[in-house]
């Protein structure tokens, strides 16, 4: 992708000099600036395709892996802020000495279930407009 960048400058800048025609000179150069917004395009394109072959597999080593995060992540937090929390404060308030339960990052986490949820969000967008079952 920078290497586009970096030739499409001088390129457009040459055009002018080789092609006469204004109107033709202006088409080409357009079609050249414009040409590393379609390659990103077409490779964001193929890459939708292939998720949505692994999500539309049975396989659970295909398409679950996806589900598998999601639960690893809703686990996490709920150990983190819920289920963890009512524990140390039940078993303080019956006396046990415990040693220290494990403390997670939920830090390191929240980039991944925020990306999955905003996954979730544009799977809720293609069910409200009918695009999939």
């Amino acid at each position: 992708m920078g290497l586009l960048d970096t030739l499409i400058g001088p390129v457009t800048s040459i055009i002018d000099k080789i092609i006469p025609d204004k109107d033709q000179a202006a088409k080409l150069a357009h079609e050249i600036a414009t040409m590393a917004d379609t390659h990103a395009q077409q490779l964001a394109l193929g890459q939708l395709k292939v998720n949505e072959a692994e999500a539309a597999s049975g396989s659970l080593f295909k398409g679950g892996w996806r589900p598998a995060i999601g639960w690893i992540c809703g686990l996490s937090l709920f150990w983190a802020f819920i289920l963890q929390p009512f524990i140390v404060f039940f078993l303080l308030v019956f006396g046990v000495d415990l040693p220290p339960l494990p403390q997670l990052n939920t830090s390191d986490l929240m980039p991944i279930l925020l990306g999955m949820l905003g996954l979730g969000g544009l799977r809720t967008f293609e069910k409200i407009q009918k695009v999939t079952k």
